[in-house]
């Protein structure tokens, strides 16, 4: 005989306020095979987990119903407290009265008779609910970084300090991300290249980390523990074991007019080259479009010059396997195409540059040895404007919704150095309104307007168009409740951010969800920011969501953190639901197998008596439990309705749908 004891959450007043718990503890104990229903204001406090407790012991509980809030909550604190007197862990159901009632209902009555339906839905349920036991499955104690900037730096520096080997997969040619393009940083003011460089150097001498850069991910199998990736390293054309980074190729390349992506197009470069003077690895790479022997067979100059002996054009891109227990994902970020801008005339003057730009420009290393210059005509610029928020906060569609987070403090960075070194010119700043949170923010936002006298207007720009050689851009002052324009020299356009294209391709090999703005969803945004909805996959930097450097550096550590405390772990324990295949009505169709996201399923060729005497070789399905996550895509898929999913078989899920359905 089955005795069941349903526990109602008040959740302080988020259920409470909405839904009479108290009637529904006392009507679901009615409920057949209902042997004792409560209410308490806190179940998963200590006091309410001991009712818990005291409740399975005192009435020999065989299965139990929590009505509270999202089982992502709290469902492993009631399991945990279940097991510990005796009572299988998946006899526990929970009804998610929070989220599903009382957070979207406003009528006491209604939201109290949808409790009551979900109460005894669950009820349905654990009546049939068996008791499953986990599983154990062994971890590989190596952890894999995507992306190779300041955020997956850091996490690999940290994995390594634990001493468990990573491995760094930058699809770049070298190391350092958006941060080595960086002039300074705020809000001290060092230099980015300074304190970025000893952590790239760290990272190359480092025996526990292994660089694959100019490489990408191409396929992810497995699963928390045990992922089996295939990386593919492409041709560089150069022997990274040989190349000594001497340069001589560099000098000696004739094709010289290649767009330079390090100082963001504002200069050429070589066919080879080498990204900056920094780079890890310090290893030439041949751009294929660019190289007049790869295009043409013709040329092979910079192979002559190289006494090392580095230069392969023969070379292709090789694929490496390797297994890993944990993965960090650190795909960072890129500025937004401006295409849809066409008010700042971006596309049609040289002197409308964005924040990047504006940085290389300023860099001792960039286009132009640090000297303020117009792109135009090389000139130095006296009145320059800055525009905020352009593509961030944007409700039309042509940007982003999301603040960008980073824009108003690069923009003060950049006025204070401009009019640090430039005194003479006239810094302008259009804003919406200035957002500083962080440490010594604000401070730093207020030194720009007191100490540098910065000309912050408030309000909106509407056009930037050229006359004469002056920019003039047209935009409106709020404060002052006026129309105005500003002949400029030079406009530097505050452009936002949005996760690296490939970030895409990344969520769908790892099975990671992402949102509408093509970041990556954290498990939990408050409770377990850096961990990823699939386990064993963490993330770290602007792939989450706009963050500044030092914000992601401690995001980065802390997936360091989580991917330590994983891979210390031995073995792991296996979800015990998972699917299974009723081999007499499999009718091998391999749509299971299909679906599967993890690779859990494949086929077999199986005997089968027949009546008199006679067998058959069927091919029917095969659930490996170690593999597969319990999603139930090949339940839902399967025509036969052979495959099943433990603790959430066919016949439970129809008798929720009975139990909501009777009155």
């Amino acid at each position: 005989m089955q005795k069941i004891g349903v526990f109602i959450c008040w959740c302080g007043s988020n259920i409470a306020a909405t839904v009479d718990v108290v009637r529904v503890a006392e009507e679901i104990k009615r409920e057949p095979g209902v042997v004792y229903s409560a209410d308490y204001q806190y179940m998963c406090s200590e006091n309410g987990q001991q009712l818990i407790k005291n409740a399975i012991k005192e009435y020999g509980l065989t299965g139990i119903v929590i009505g509270s809030c999202s089982p992502r909550m709290h469902e492993a604190t009631f399991r945990k407290a279940a097991e510990s007197v005796g009572l299988n862990p998946y006899m526990v159901e929970v009804a998610n009265l929070r989220e599903q009632v009382s957070w979207i209902h406003k009528d006491k009555e209604e939201a109290t008779e949808k409790a009551l339906i979900l109460v005894r839905t669950a009820i349905a349920k654990v009546r049939l609910n068996a008791p499953l036991k986990e599983g154990e499955s062994p971890v590989v104690k190596r952890a894999l970084v995507i992306g190779g900037g300041i955020a997956g730096i850091q996490a690999a520096l940290d994995i390594a300090e634990a001493g468990y080997p990573v491995d760094i997969v930058e699809k770049n040619a070298t190391i350092g991300g958006r941060m080595a393009q960086l002039d300074k940083t705020f809000p001290t003011l060092d230099c980015s290249a300074c304190i970025l460089t000893p952590k790239m150097v760290d990272c190359a001498q480092n025996e526990k980390i292994d660089i694959l850069s100019y490489s990408e991910i191409e396929e992810v199998k497995g699963y928390v523990g045990n992922f089996s990736v295939k990386i593919r390293k492409k041709a560089r054309y150069v022997d990274e074991t040989k190349c000594t980074g001497c340069k001589i190729c560099m000098t000696k390349c004739p094709s010289k007019k290649g767009l330079d992506e390090f100082n963001m197009n504002l200069k050429t470069r070589t066919a080879i080259h080498i990204p900056f003077a920094q780079a890890i690895p310090n290893v030439a790479v041949i751009d294929p479009e660019q190289c007049l022997k790869l295009k043409t067979g013709k040329c092979g100059i910079c192979q002559k010059f190289c006494g090392a002996g580095a230069i392969d054009y023969t070379m292709k891109d090789s694929f490496i396997e390797r297994q890993y227990g944990a993965i960090v994902v650190a795909t960072g970020f890129k500025p937004i195409d401006l295409t849809a801008f066409n008010e700042y005339g971006y596309a049609d003057n040289k002197d409308v540059v964005t924040s990047l730009e504006l940085e290389r420009l300023m860099n001792a290393a960039g286009p132009t040895n640090g000297v303020l210059l117009r792109p135009s005509d090389m000139t130095h610029p006296k009145v320059i404007t800055f525009i905020q928020c352009v593509g961030s906060r944007d409700v039309s569609g042509c940007g982003k919704p999301y603040c960008s987070k980073i824009c108003c403090m690069y923009t003060a960075k950049h006025a204070m150095l401009i009019r640090e070194k430039y005194p003479d010119t006239e810094v302008h700043v259009f804003y919406i309104d200035v957002r500083t949170p962080g440490k010594n923010y604000d401070e730093f936002y207020r030194r720009a307007v007191e100490q540098y006298n910065v000309d912050y207007i408030k309000g909106m720009v509407g056009k930037v168009y050229n006359e004469n050689g002056k920019l003039m851009v047209q935009g409106s002052d709020l404060l002052n409740n006026e129309q105005i324009v500003i002949p400029s020299d030079l406009v530097v356009l505050a452009t936002a951010i949005e996760p690296e294209p490939s970030v895409r391709k990344i969520a769908t090999l790892l099975t990671a969800s992402i949102d509408t703005n093509n970041f990556l969803n954290e498990s939990h945004p408050k409770l377990r920011p850096v961990e990823s909805p699939t386990a064993g996959v963490y993330l770290a930097g602007v792939c989450q969501g706009p963050k500044d450097i030092p914000e992601t550096v401690s995001q980065a550590s802390a997936c360091a953190a989580k991917v330590i405390g994983l891979l210390a772990k031995d073995k792991l324990k296996t979800n015990p639901c998972v699917a299974s295949s009723n081999e007499m009505m499999c009718n091998g169709c391999s749509q299971c197998a299909n679906v599967c996201a993890y690779g859990a399923i494949t086929y077999v060729d199986k005997e089968f008596r027949l009546g008199g005497g006679k067998t058959e070789i069927r091919r029917v399905a095969s659930v490996n439990p170690a593999v597969c996550q319990g999603c139930g895509a090949c339940t839902v898929t399967c025509p036969s309705g052979a495959m099943d999913l433990s603790g959430f078989s066919s016949k439970q899920i129809m008798s929720e749908v009975e139990a909501i359905c009777k009155k």
